[in-house]
């Protein structure tokens, strides 16, 4: 037998589900939008005024025709997809060593080091001394400059410390009585037990370095060689357009009837392998950020 719905319930599923249906239509429009924008008409798009559902008038590629022989755009793909690996390498080692090390009640002044790190999450030097200590240990102009600062986290160790202190301590014992070292019982029993908030802390680093253009911005003053792609992507947006026509003469009539097309080309360009990436990794962001946040 069917058990009748309150009232209450019912209202509370109905508005329920008018919230989460305005909540994808602005997570979806936005992308939506973009993507149609950048395959419409250019002579249409410039006088359009308003969201973009379909194409307008015709389909038209040739933005991304443009975009896709704009060499820059390549070579910052290249230097983006080497600072995120390279920042993830270390973020994964030295974050999973502080978060091992602070979650052992064994070590005595893990309480006072901990205070003294997270002290650094509400008070900090600021832009200046920054790149005043960049310039002083001669990072700056230098691919390392983009690696080296983001690689820890005070945020990533609270996370990977809690999550780690949730693991019994009895697998711990029983692997040093059966001989294993610390690092041992890291790599083979606390590891795969927390791979969940290692996946989310391996999110958070990619995502924050491949949306990261102020850093090249300050510490890149002469090397553009060197720049990621979101400094590329802000100097396509920014500026003009006629260094990237320039590249492409063939492709383009002029410098500025595709410049609205590009600069809806570039954003999708830069955004579709992070919505190609998260999908896969979506399952473990939920479990990951609930096991490091929580603590049984």
């Amino acid at each position: 037998m069917k058990l009748k719905e309150k009232p209450s319930r019912i209202v509370f599923i109905v508005i329920n589900t008018i919230l989460l249906v305005l909540i994808t239509y602005v997570c979806i429009v936005p992308i939506w939008h973009m993507v149609m924008a950048s395959i419409s008409n250019p002579t249409a798009l410039n006088t359009h005024i308003g969201l973009v559902f379909w194409p307008l008038r015709n389909v038209d590629v040739q933005a991304y025709r443009i975009i896709l022989q704009y060499n820059k755009l390549w070579s910052s793909y290249g230097n983006t997809l080497l600072y995120i690996v390279s920042t993830c390498l270390l973020t994964a080692v030295l974050t999973t060593v502080a978060g091992y090390v602070f979650s052992r009640k064994s070590f005595r002044f893990r309480n006072g080091f901990m205070m003294i790190i997270s002290f650094t999450m509400l008070f900090n030097g600021g832009m200046i001394p920054s790149y005043i200590v960049m310039k002083g240990l001669h990072l700056t102009d230098t691919s390392w400059v983009l690696i080296i600062p983001g690689a820890l986290s005070v945020f990533n160790i609270i996370i990977m410390r809690t999550s780690m202190e949730n693991v019994p301590m009895e697998l711990s014992e029983a692997a040093k009585i059966d001989g294993a070292t610390d690092l041992r019982i890291l790599w083979s029993v606390i590891l795969p037990l927390c791979k969940a908030t290692f996946a989310v802390i391996m999110l958070f680093t990619a995502v924050a370095k491949w949306n990261d253009y102020f850093s090249a911005l300050l510490y890149l003053p002469t090397r553009s060689d060197l720049y990621p792609l979101q400094m590329v992507l802000r100097e396509i947006l920014i500026t003009s357009t006629a260094d990237i026509t320039s590249n492409a003469a063939d492709l383009a009539e002029s410098s500025t009837i595709y410049k609205k097309g590009i600069e809806y080309a570039s954003i999708v360009v830069s955004t579709l392998p992070v919505l190609c990436i998260y999908p896969f990794i979506q399952k473990y962001f939920v479990t990951g950020i609930t096991m490091g946040a929580v603590k049984s």
